[in-house]
């Protein structure tokens, strides 16, 4: 099949005045303490699997990232991608985060999952939040009973959580058993609690056996209690607002000891940021930019550094305790290293308090990863302050990654291996480069993303050429004009400018653009989703509680007038289960048609579809398929399940080449989906509404992420996750029943989208799934195989470089109303756009078709310079021109995956029209320029 150039309109949008929100607080999980009882130093032998990384946002927003790469993959380039948000109350923010344990007894060497954490959070409030991770949202609150908090720290065995209040005081909640409860307050002192760190825990002294004759029932308690008690805190540090820092023993409540830090004008310093070592060594950081390292017996200074313009505002330690980490106002991130000297020699003073210390610590590494404010710092694995009899080690060959936050929006991630690991070949787990130490390593920036769960907040609706853009409490819609009907421009590049670079292209057409609707809404949480029928008619807005529904009216200047359908939440909660607790939306899509809505309910993972055709919206039917754990169509395994039961009914295609090793590892990856006609018919009536199992049913409720809806408006297909599994369902939207159920990836689906196929080119049946390690596979629903057709193009056969990525897949795109569009999607991340051909059967992909530099007869075949795309309301050609019959095969191995870097970074792709493509961009500079200036700070004699 010959590739043929494709030539597209590009309609180059800047326009949308999307701003994220500010990154405010991260966290990774604590990793469980070791036994007493066993051996002294834990040694990690086999790298840990990469935990969830938790982001605040200054919104009220908290992201839970996961790790794109397999288990048993050191290495992945997209790093961590979103796989859940949890929606903050409007009007709210995060300032500090906190993982704990919900199970304290999980293996010390395994990375604990989901399902074992529990979520705190607080906002500058006099409320401390706890997180429902399931249902994402708020599962609990409970007063701090001294004002604002200013910081929260779980001990090292995550039963108890500290407060850092407003009225000086440190507060204590017991985390046991799951539950959180006001334990005690420690004393009082005159200023504010702004920052606190746990001592190490000491092993808790073993009980003495009873002699004879003694009880020997309460030996069994004390042994019991000794059991379930291995570990015991004996003090914690605190930074506070009188310049000083103070040490209280938790035993007894009282302040032992305070270190005074340095002042400036009669002024109060701020100690900002506090953390403490294996050996007790105090590290704490305060506003004049002063890291100072503190001895925890003698309460004295060890060192000091300026290491800051201005203030410090967090600290990290690397996860054996041998570098620490500060960053703050000045934008920069500084390491300090501890380094080993030379042992006094002179014996007399070796068992002196006054000799010194084999190591000391040195400012070894600034470098400068954010244009403004840090306010979080994280390493993976995480520092557990542990006696240095049981202190954890880490292989060296593996690069622990630091991560770092601030009011430039983006998490940064940087390879931290230190100097000394250098004696073995350390792995770089971000494959940003092979150097994976943190002075000369590749950063990289986790592009920010518009909406919920690494989903765009924009939508278009083609026949009416509307472009919607949702906010936290609210949605603007803009027009986009055809072609040469233009009122205002900007959306397309100067011809001087493409005369510059060395292109000839034509003249560009000009475009334009007219805001037609802003609307601001009352809502609880932040807008979690919104869509727009094809048509412009409704719009759908849903917050986590709460869904509306509006029809809009074109009006005579060209603006639209929403009427909301008050009686829509009613209309709802008569079609949910009681209690209905919420009536919000995680996702939702009309049809092509505008006659249906489908909506996913929030928190309870029910999916309906709504009739709007009437004069009122009608509920016609409640899919229930995400919720079961149980539903499993032909008894597929799933992914993360038990594999007691396994069935393989979903098949590739046949074919004459089934004994090659690629259609083998092809067949063995795919499971079973299909299901015979009594099956299909037994899960179509288990998913009514009116749905009575006949066994019981375990139920889950899993967030479910996206939606899509084919063409024709006959099939949904819909994908979830949650902390056991991601399954994808699909429906027959024509006869409201379930249909099948896909086998369930490594990686979550960010792209979803129906199209045809070669052999049926009326049906839309082809469902085309983009993961988030940039892997693309087909599913046809009505054979339900993995077609042939598209295998070459698929799988591990999408290129490498496409594969490596760092920025993941966020959307695919048709052109369905061009010849050909069916079969050349254009998936798009933040920095890149890509043409796959789907049905490009027969071509040896090898590197995934792209070009590779070969000689022949001493001629290089590979000097024909790519198309570059261009930019603006022009034109992009994404394909193959003219050539020779016998560079044809050359040709279409080459063109197969086209890719197209510039445009960055992309909030949304879609075609508006045939062969015309729409690209919003939110350029960086443009949203730093609605930020205060950054930090500065000149230097005499410099410029």
């Amino acid at each position: 099949m010959t590739v043929e150039a494709t030539t597209l309109s590009v309609h180059r949008c800047r326009f949308v005045d999307f701003t994220p929100s500010a990154v405010t607080a991260l966290a990774f999980p604590p990793l469980p303490l070791p036994s007493v009882k066993g051996k002294k130093s834990i040694v990690t032998r086999q790298p840990l699997k990469f935990g969830i990384l938790a982001v605040g946002r200054a919104n009220g927003n908290i992201e839970l990232c996961e790790w794109t790469g397999p288990a048993q993959d050191l290495q992945a380039p997209q790093a961590w991608v979103v796989s859940k948000t949890i929606p903050g109350p409007y009007s709210s923010k995060v300032d500090s985060l906190a993982f704990t344990l919900r199970n304290s007894d999980a293996p010390s060497d395994e990375t604990p999952s989901l399902s074992n954490l529990r979520l705190f959070s607080a906002g500058g409030g006099a409320e401390l939040a706890e997180w429902d991770l399931e249902r994402a949202c708020i599962r609990r609150t409970i007063p701090s009973q001294g004002g604002s908090i200013w910081c929260i720290t779980p001990n090292p065995a995550s039963t108890i959580l500290a407060l850092g209040c407003e009225d000086g005081a440190v507060r204590l909640f017991s985390l046991e058993h799951d539950t959180l409860t006001h334990l005690r307050r420690l004393d009082r002192v005159k200023s504010r609690i702004l920052s606190i760190a746990w001592g190490p825990p000491v092993p808790k002294q073993a009980t003495v056996k009873p002699a004879k004759g003694e009880d020997e029932e309460d030996s069994g308690d004390e042994d019991e209690d000794e059991d379930e008690d291995e570990w015991k805190d004996e003090w914690l540090v605190a930074g506070c607002s009188d310049s000083s820092l103070r040490k209280w023993d938790v035993a007894s409540g009282r302040v032992t000891d305070r270190m005074g830090t340095d002042k400036t004008r009669g002024e109060r310093t701020l100690v900002w940021a506090v953390g403490t070592l294996c050996d007790g060594t105090i590290v704490s950081g305060d506003s004049l930019g002063m890291v100072k390292f503190w001895d925890s017996r003698t309460c004295t200074q060890l060192h000091s550094f300026q290491a800051h313009g201005a203030d410090v505002l967090s600290l990290t330690i690397s996860p054996e305790g041998t570098a620490v980490y500060t960053s703050g106002v000045d934008q920069k991130v500084v390491q300090f290293s501890r380094i080993k000297t030379q042992q006094p020699s002179n014996s007399s003073t070796s068992n002196s308090l006054l000799s010194r210390s084999s190591t000391r610590w040195v400012q070894s590494v600034s470098r400068r990863l954010h244009s403004h404010d840090v306010r979080a710092l994280a390493v993976w694995p995480p520092h557990t302050p542990l006696p240095t009899t049981h202190c954890r080690q880490f292989p060296l060959d593996v690069a622990p990654v630091l991560a770092s936050g601030g009011l430039d929006m983006s998490v940064v991630v940087t390879p931290a291996a230190l100097p000394s690991s250098t004696i073995t070949k350390v792995v770089n787990p971000l494959s940003t480069s092979t150097v994976a130490t943190f002075e000369d390593s590749y950063h990289r920036r986790l592009a920010y993303n518009s909406g919920s769960f690494h989903a765009s907040a924009l939508h278009v609706a083609r026949q009416a050429r509307l472009l919607l853009c949702q906010r936290d409490a609210g949605v603007s819609v803009w027009r986009i004009s055809e072609k040469g009907i233009g009122r205002k421009s900007g959306m397309e590049r100067s011809r001087d400018e493409e005369e510059e670079e060395g292109e000839e292209v034509p003249f560009p057409s000009v475009g334009g653009w007219e805001p037609v609707l802003d609307m601001d809404l009352s809502v609880h949480t932040n807008i979690v989703t919104s869509g727009i029928s094809d048509d412009g008619t409704w719009v759908a807005v849903a917050d986590w509680y709460e869904s509306k529904l509006f029809r809009l009216q074109a009006l005579d200047n060209g603006e639209l007038k929403p009427k909301r359908v008050r009686d829509f939440t009613s209309i709802l909660q008569a079609h949910l289960p009681e209690p209905v607790e919420s009536t919000g939306a995680s996702c939702l899509a009309f049809t092509p048609d505008g006659t249906k809505l489908v909506m996913a309910c929030a928190m309870t993972a029910y999916l309906l579809v709504i009739d709007l055709s009437g004069d009122k919206p009608q509920v016609l039917r409640r899919f229930e398929q995400h919720r079961s754990m149980d539903f499993m169509p032909g008894q597929r395994v799933i992914r993360g399940r038990s594999k007691s039961v396994q069935v393989e009914d979903v098949e590739m295609a046949n074919d004459s080449s089934g004994d090659s090793p690629r259609a083998k590892s092809t067949e063995a990856m795919n499971v079973d989906c299909s299901v015979d006609a009594a099956q299909q018919d037994s899960s179509d009536s288990d998913s009514d509404s009116s749905f009575h199992p006949p066994s019981p049913r375990k139920f889950t409720t899993p967030t479910i992420t996206r939606l899509a809806i084919s063409p024709d408006g006959q099939y949904l297909a819909s994908t979830s996750s949650s902390s056991h599994t991601t399954r994808t369902h699909i429906f027959n939207l024509d006869s409201i029943s379930h249909t099948c159920t896909l086998p369930s990836f490594s990686s979550p689906i960010h792209a979803l989208a129906f199209t045809s196929s070669p052999t049926s080119p009326s049906s839309f049946s082809s469902l085309v799934l983009g993961l988030a390690d940039n892997s693309i596979h087909v599913y046809d629903v009505e054979t339900r195989v993995f077609p042939l057709w598209a295998r070459d193009s698929t799988g591990q056969n999408v290129p490498k470089r496409v594969r490596a990525l760092h920025d993941p897949i966020l959307g695919v795109a048709f052109d369905f109303s061009s010849r050909g569009g069916t079969l050349t999607p254009v998936f798009w991340g933040a920095t890149w756009l890509c043409r796959v051909h789907l049905a490009a059967g027969g071509v040896g992909v090898g590197r995934g078709g792209f070009e590779k530099k070969r000689r022949w007869g001493g001629k290089n075949l590979a000097t024909r310079p790519a198309p570059k795309g261009v930019t603006g309301m022009n034109t992009l050609e994404l394909g193959a021109e003219g050539f020779g019959r016998g560079e044809e095969e050359r040709v279409r191995h080459q063109e197969n995956f086209k890719l197209v870097t510039t445009y960055r970074p992309i909030l949304f792709v879609d075609f508006m029209g045939e062969k015309e493509l729409v690209v919003v961009e939110r350029p960086l500079v443009d949203v730093l320029a609605k930020l205060p200036p950054a930090f500065f700070k000149p230097k005499y004699g410099a410029t």
